[in-house]
């Protein structure tokens, strides 16, 4: 289930999940999956994304989604992934101002979780690890009792990322992996957050401490485009997705940050709820 921040139930697109439900659930959706998540596929979608010849899928693909264009910069795409990393108007996403508040760094669906001591989490049916996530034991050790909070992008979501706090960070570190849809229904099949393609970084932010933030790649998706920044601002873009659903993971270390009490309680109740670019998700302790 999904809720808004006023408790509000939103209903996800029955389209995608119709067509994921295939490919998981049948015996040739498998055989089929087995070609789609190859890296050279995704490729290959993802220069077709990248050309003109994608532009016809712009028209139905917004009103499908019913994508209300008015909060976008108006401009003529030049192809599919053009659109789909289209910006959006700064008014649309005002950044919550406060030292101490803590943004959303996209518009996502989020589920937050403590971490424990042996770093596990059941994430709608699939055991997830923060050290399999980082594939570095000792980086994980570092969030045990922390907080992991998790952004679930949709294709009609906006597919900009924000950094959450102004710092410096450190180098990226790049996860090769095979490329799962993070729909809810793979999760009953697979593991995805160990197979998926990811890229993470250690932010040295000014008030929250060491943050990890991580960008899962999902199935379609070729490519996650980070700027190459070493000191950053609060609400200054960090990168994008190109075409597909994909995830953002934040890991806050013990004792540095405190969640909003409705998001805190939808995922007590295995709820997302649905969050914005630049709005306020917590605050520092």
């Amino acid at each position: 289930m999904i809720k808004d921040r006023n408790g509000r139930v939103i209903p996800e697109s029955s389209g995608q999940s119709e067509v994921l439900g295939i490919l998981y659930k049948t015996f040739f959706g498998r055989i089929l999956l087995k070609v789609l998540v190859l890296p050279i596929v995704s490729e290959i979608v993802g220069k077709f994304m990248d050309s003109a010849l994608s532009v016809f899928l712009v028209k139905s693909f917004i009103e499908r989604n019913k994508i209300d264009m008015r909060q976008y910069r108006e401009q003529k795409y030049r192809s599919f992934n053009d659109f789909f990393t289209r910006k959006i108007k700064s008014s649309a996403r005002p950044i919550a101002g406060g030292l101490d508040e803590l943004i959303s760094p996209c518009d996502s669906k989020l589920t937050v979780y403590p971490i424990s001591e042996r770093s596990i989490f059941e994430i709608k049916g699939s055991m997830y690890s923060v050290s399999n996530l980082l594939k570095s034991p000792a980086t994980a050790r570092r969030y045990c009792g922390g907080t992991c909070m998790i952004f679930r992008l949709c294709v009609d979501d906006y597919h900009r990322y924000c950094f959450i706090d102004s710092g410096i960070k450190s180098e990226s570190v790049y996860i090769k992996g095979e490329l799962h849809t993070v729909n809810p229904v793979a999760l009953e099949h697979y593991n995805i957050y160990k197979r998926n393609s990811r890229e993470y970084t250690v932010l040295r932010t000014d008030n929250f401490g060491d943050v990890v933030h991580a960008e899962v790649g999902a199935m379609l998706v070729g490519k996650i485009c980070n700027r190459n920044l070493h000191r950053f601002r609060k609400g200054e873009e960090k990168g994008m997705f190109k075409y597909g659903g994909s995830t953002v993971v934040l890991l806050f270390e013990k004792d540095k940050v405190t969640i909003d009490s409705d998001i805190l309680e939808n995922s007590r109740n295995g709820i997302e709820t649905v969050v914005k670019y630049g709005e306020k998700i917590g605050k520092s302790k």
